[in-house]
């Protein structure tokens, strides 16, 4: 048996010893022979004292239940990726123009791919890099798809009224940075990347290749979102977007799709290109090396959780004193019902 305490086991001490103690002192309490104790007005009948060892037996299961009891259920064994996978970002203010599953932001169809790469590799590293008028960095390599997912999930595009233009290829040297850094640190690993952006190069200059990286790459895929028809986009203030569309001579700007330079990055990286819809999952390639079940670190307890017997046989006993509380109430009304009428001829 091992327990796994909600609180500090001094602390369940302390909230429930108090409680305990004054049930045990009206249980053992000497009682009136004839069951009730005289008041001022009358008589007010003592509660019995199979109540009260229930009221007892009811701390006792709520601090075992606090306690939660459990058996060691054996172990699992835990999958891990020895793959370090480095996702790029478009946070563009083209990011959230409107064509992503009919009228959605691109930024959506992003997100939920970010969900499934995480998912097809579990134990991975993830690093998280964004860009758009500049890269940043937004999370360094990690175990943690959870601080990734989060990172992702409140991602915002830049703000419009500061955007003047924007580089696809922009973050080339922070991707080679990251990949060299880790390549040098865990040479053993192998290492993926995946750029998710729609290959819209605003900027006048042309696009910073992404060569210098291929040479560390084992894997990994460019996902391109958006129609060749585009998407309105909504002003955006860096938190939130706003109701009012993007102008452009008169009408709401439109964000398309550019295939082209996206299969240029996808060359230049080594990878393969596809274009993302809604409709279908995206294709994910495989790990470049095997997913590892590790034979000691890998394996995790798992434990038969029994606290939940205790919360059934706590609800019995609740049962119980809602029933007796219903009795009580039902008599006390019975004992106020108002008497009979008074007999005919009574004074005039």
């Amino acid at each position: 048996m091992i327990f796994q305490p909600v609180l500090h086991p001094l602390l369940l001490v302390l909230l429930c010893a108090p409680v305990a103690g004054f049930v045990v002192w009206e249980l053992v309490r000497p009682s009136t022979s004839s069951g009730t104790q005289r008041g001022g007005s009358g008589t007010q009948a003592s509660t019995p004292r199979w109540v009260w060892a229930l009221r007892l037996l009811t701390v006792l299961v709520v601090f075992v239940m606090l306690l939660r009891p459990g058996i060691p259920g054996g172990t699992s064994q835990t999958l891990a990726t020895d793959t370090d996978i480095v996702l790029m970002v478009d946070t563009t203010a083209s990011t959230v123009a409107e064509d992503w599953n009919g009228e959605e932001p691109r930024l959506d169809g992003i997100r939920s791919d970010v969900q499934a790469i995480v998912d097809e590799y579990p134990g991975a590293r993830f690093a998280l890099i964004t860009f758009d008028a500049s890269p940043q960095l937004r999370l360094p390599l990690t175990t943690d798809a959870t601080a990734l997912i989060s990172a992702v999930d409140v991602l915002r595009p830049e703000v419009t009224d500061q955007s003047q233009g924007s580089s696809i290829g922009i973050a080339n040297r922070m991707l080679a940075d990251t990949l060299s850094a880790a390549a040098k640190a865990a040479p053993e690993r192998s290492r993926m990347v995946f750029y998710l952006g729609d290959g819209e190069q605003t900027a006048a200059s042309d696009p910073e290749s992404f060569a210098s990286s291929r040479s560390f790459i084992d894997g990994g895929g460019v996902f391109g979102y958006g129609t060749a028809d585009g998407g309105p986009m909504r002003k955006t203030t860096g938190t939130a977007a706003e109701g009012e569309y993007i102008q452009y001579q008169g009408a709401p700007a439109r964000s398309v799709i550019d295939e082209a330079n996206l299969e240029t990055i996808a060359e230049q990286l080594g990878v393969d290109y596809t274009h993302r819809e809604a409709e279908a999952a995206p294709a994910l390639p495989e790990a470049p090396t095997t997913t590892t079940d590790y034979a000691s670190a890998g394996e995790v307890g798992n434990v038969i959780e029994l606290y939940w017997i205790a919360a059934l046989v706590l609800v019995v006993l609740i049962g119980i004193e809602l029933a007796r509380a219903t009795m009580l109430v039902v008599r006390l009304r019975g004992l106020r019902a108002p008497a009979s009428a008074p007999a005919a001829g009574g004074d005039r």
